[in-house]
């Protein structure tokens, strides 16, 4: 998501000096690639980059046919073969073993070009599908491209004439979001297209209870991640914008007071660092009834069972369910000192705990790093 809001920003401001620009989009990957399908990259005609498409080999290629599709405006789709052993010829050496399909698009002036529909994947916070199609078996026919943008509560789509498949791509898209699963799907019409109908998730939204000086280095690693950040806090002259400039909200508040400043959905991370041990108790009692994915709590162990134990004592059961959303101590065994190491440490664990992994060292990992999400179907 924070590549997406990059581009979107970089656009914006290309777009108000007057530059054209094109967005190069990785739509299918067979094999091993550095960046899987959805990676993206803006480009503009002077040459700047905004995003990635692979790990630096690929973009100066990217550069000069995007500059072709600028001046064209007629988006084209451009494939690297790095299972060839020749592939040296392309100028490029990736280290790879896959075929990499890349749709390079110009941003018109249409009002649902593909920059619009990545900005209402931007302001809506949700899980959003974004439908890209085009043809590898006729590379000289129409690339409808980026065409698709399907929320919970609406559905765009970029071009006014009525797509032979849209009524099969729209119902695609109704099932992606629900599953919450991409998928490749194939459709015939006067010639084969394929469509990335890719799931996108909301950014990863961090609340973090506590404004001491611990909790600076955790704004800054989020800020980087381009996570979404709360502070809150008890005390007035701690929870301030001075302290914590990459917050975008920070609240002054009551344990009893604290949910009603936020939004808890399947991407929201709270972490509890006030050093305030009546505080944070009577916080986990607000929060043990909500649905929140993570619950971090700074301390000791000893500390976490005492605040367990006064919990149930007090006739509040704690269901397996809700165990398995607290995590205290907090952090991945990282080895970590200090607070800014403790810090990489939390957003670590929340990171692979948010993304169901289990954290561990990837020479161990018997399955290839990215295990493809993405369903191969025939319509």
């Amino acid at each position: 998501m924070k590549e997406i809001i990059d581009i979107v920003a970089a656009y914006d401001e290309a777009h108000a000096l007057g530059k054209k620009t094109a967005l190069a989009t990785v739509v299918l990957v067979e094999g091993s690639a550095y960046r899987r399908a959805g990676a993206r990259m803006l480009i503009t005609e002077d040459g700047q980059l905004t995003g990635a498409i692979s790990g630096g080999c690929l973009e100066g290629d990217a550069l000069r046919k995007a500059r072709l599709v600028i001046l064209q405006q007629q988006p084209l789709l451009v494939t690297y073969d790095t299972t060839d052993d020749d592939d040296a010829k392309l100028g490029v050496g990736l280290g790879c073993n896959g075929i990499i399909h890349i749709l390079i698009e110009p941003i018109t002036s249409d009002i649902n070009n593909p920059i619009s529909l990545l900005k209402n994947i931007v302001s809506n916070g949700q899980h959003v599908v974004l439908a890209t199609v085009f043809s590898i078996k006729d590379r000289k026919a129409a690339q409808p491209g980026t065409c698709l943008c399907l929320t919970e509560d609406k559905l765009t789509i970029s071009h006014s004439e009525h797509l032979p498949y849209q009524v099969a791509l729209v119902s695609d898209a109704e099932r992606v979001l629900e599953e919450q699963r991409s998928e490749i799907r194939f459709y015939q019409a006067d010639t084969e297209y394929t469509a990335f109908v890719e799931h996108i998730k909301p950014v990863i939204s961090l609340v973090i209870v506590g404004a001491g000086n611990d909790a600076i280095p955790l704004t800054r690693i989020a800020a980087v991640l381009g996570w979404n950040i709360t502070v809150i806090d008890g005390r007035p002259n701690y929870a301030v914008k001075q302290r914590f400039p990459f917050a975008q909200n920070i609240v002054t508040a009551k344990p009893a007071e604290v949910l009603s400043h936020i939004k808890i959905g399947d991407r929201t991370a709270m972490v509890m660092m006030t050093h305030n041990y009546n505080y944070e108790i009577a916080l986990l009692k607000e929060l043990l009834p909500t649905s929140l994915p993570y619950i971090g709590i700074l301390g000791p162990k000893k500390k976490l069972e005492r605040m367990l134990a006064e919990v149930e004592h007090a006739g509040i059961s704690i269901s397996e369910a809700q165990m398995n959303n607290i995590y205290g101590p907090v952090g991945l065994d990282l080895g970590a000192e200090g607070a800014e190491e403790i810090a990489l440490s939390i957003m670590s664990e929340i990171k692979a705990v948010l993304s169901a992994r289990q954290g561990y060292s990837l020479k161990y990992k018997p399955a290839p790093i990215h295990i493809s999400n993405l369903q191969y179907l025939v319509k």
